[in-house]
This record gives structure tokens, sequence and C-alpha cells, in this order.
């Protein structure tokens, strides 16, 4: 049965789908890495043995004023330079520049941390969510993901399959539809991976500049989706979208359900507003739709997002 044949799903309640694919104890009662644990030394090296012709492709959107977040909670970074070398008068004519950026830790392409959502006053693993407080995340920080996020990456590239450019704000992407590009692409998603969605919706901010109406919704990852990752042992799911999830969401009145039973729940790393238009090509072009994906955050301490510059390597 194809996705367009398939019955639409009653959209599952958050809270017991939460309970079903929770991992809190998983790594011990300690752990704030979560799903991240599954990369294993063995899986990384594994997942070196696909670059085949060393092609890199940065999956990051430029840091920069023109970039999708219009402002807000969060901004597009800006940039401004300390020193320029101008009016330097030092001994053989050398100049220095310096820059500095002010930005939020979770604009452009970045991470969320575990610390970033919670509910019913718990963070990952049970941890407090009271412990996040103005002083940053007391548990389960960005920095606690320092030893880096790399391994084998798949590109499910659910737009490509559709035969659009992108797909309509609104439009929720379930498991049977996974499943279905995945067996188009020829390509398994297994234990450890970095699953990107690839739903055209970073194509579209480049066709039309519309900051507002890029931040207005999205395409994405239905709340069933859950337990199609957690069969999987994904490690982290990252897209093009802006939260991975559909947005408005399924449950009128309620937001960012999928964000809780990932992170919260699950202790899944979600990667957002990554560009995937130049690997979706060269993956289109030779049928190989997995590689080495290498995208470590930057080690903000008690941080709860980071941004980030992840490279596909081919």
């Amino acid at each position: 049965m194809s996705w367009q044949e398939a019955t639409v799903p009653e959209v599952p309640d958050m809270r017991a789908l939460g309970r079903k694919v929770r991992n809190w104890g998983r790594w011990g009662a300690d752990d704030e890495r979560g799903t991240t644990n599954l990369i294993t030394a063995e899986r990384v090296r594994a997942a070196s043995e696909l670059i085949c012709t060393g092609e890199m492709f940065a999956l990051g959107i430029p840091l920069d004023g023109d970039g999708p977040q219009p402002g807000g909670a969060r901004t597009n970074p800006i940039r401004l330079m300390s020193e320029t070398g101008q009016e330097q008068v030092l001994p053989g004519g050398f100049k220095w520049a310096d820059d500095y950026v002010f930005m939020p830790l979770q604009a452009g392409s970045q991470y969320d941390s575990l610390a970033h959502v919670h509910y019913d006053d718990q963070l990952y693993n049970g941890h407090p969510g009271d412990g996040v407080t103005v002083k940053g995340a007391g548990k389960c920080g960005i920095h606690t993901q320092a030893g880096g996020i790399a391994g084998r990456g798949v590109l499910l590239d659910v737009a490509r399959h559709r035969g659009v450019d992108w797909l309509d704000a609104g439009t929720a992407i379930g498991p049977d539809e996974l499943e279905a590009v995945a067996a188009a692409q020829q390509v398994e998603v297994g234990a450890g991976d970095i699953l990107l969605i690839r739903t055209g919706w970073r194509r579209k901010f480049l066709a039309d500049k519309d900051a507002a109406g890029f931040m207005a919704g999205e395409p994405g990852l239905g709340l069933d989706c859950a337990s199609w990752l957690r069969d999987r042992d994904v490690a982290v799911v990252g897209s093009d979208n802006w939260a991975i999830e559909v947005m408005p969401g399924e449950h009128p009145g309620s937001a960012f359900e999928l964000h809780m039973v990932l992170i919260r729940d699950m202790g899944m790393t979600l990667a957002e507003m990554l560009d995937f238009e130049e690997l979706a090509a060269a993956c289109a072009a030779d049928g190989r739709w997995d590689f080495f994906y290498a995208g470590p955050p930057l080690p903000f301490t008690r941080g709860v997002g980071s941004p980030i510059n992840p490279l596909a390597i081919r």
C-alpha cells in the first residue's frame, strides 16, 4: 500500500505514546545523552566505510541576517566588527580584524538539547524540569553531547518521492510514507543512524525568501512516527524545516507534541533547519542515500541548544 492509498491513522495520545517509547533508565539513572548513546564506536567505524569519493556537503544554512527567523523569540544572527584594521598603526604594517556575533543558540541550523523541552515537571530520564534556570540547564545541556554526533547518515527525500518541490504546510508525514520512501530509495534505516528528512521546506525559502511564511507552518513528521523511530533505534532525527514535526499540530489546542515525546521521553536530539538541496541531488544522481555524517555541537556549558554546520561525506 502506498502512502497515497493509506488511510489516515488516528493520532495517538501524546502522554500514552510517551510512556510506550520512553527510554528512561535504559542507559542508567543518571544518563543525560539519550539516544546518542546508540552511536557506538563500532557504528562510527562502520559508517566511515561509506566514504567513497570524499565529497563533502555542508548541511548548515548561512549564519547571517538573511535567514528564515524574522524576530520574536529568535532572530537571525547579528555580526558586528570590533576591529577592521583601519586606524591601526603597528610595527611592520601589521593589520588585524575581529568580530562578534549575537544570536540565539538555536538560530539557523541547530540542535535541540534534551533540556530544550519538558512536560509534567520532568526532563528526559526523570531529571527535574525546574533544573532549567536563568543559569541554564542543570541536566541534559548541550555540553553533554560534546563528544560529538557522527556516524551513518540516511536521507529520506519525501518531497522528491512525491514528485514536488516542497510539501505544503500542514502536511503530516506518517510512518507508512517513511517506509515507502526508504523502499523506493533502497535504503534501510537502522540502529544508531542519523536520519534526515527532506520536505523541501528549505527549497521553498530559497525560492520565495519569505521568512514569515517559512515560520508560519510547515510540513513534517506526524506524532505516530515516534514509534517508528523508536523501533529502529534512530539516534538523531533532522529536517530542513524548523521544528521536525508538522505544524499546525495534529491535536487542536496542543503544540509541539512530537518534540515532547522525542526529546523528553525518548531522549532524542533534534537537528533543525538544515539544507539538503545539494546532497539530495547527489544522492538521486547515483542512488546512494547513506553517507558519513559529522555534526558536533558547540559545547556551550548548560546550553539548551547549539548552532551547527554538519557535513555529509560521501
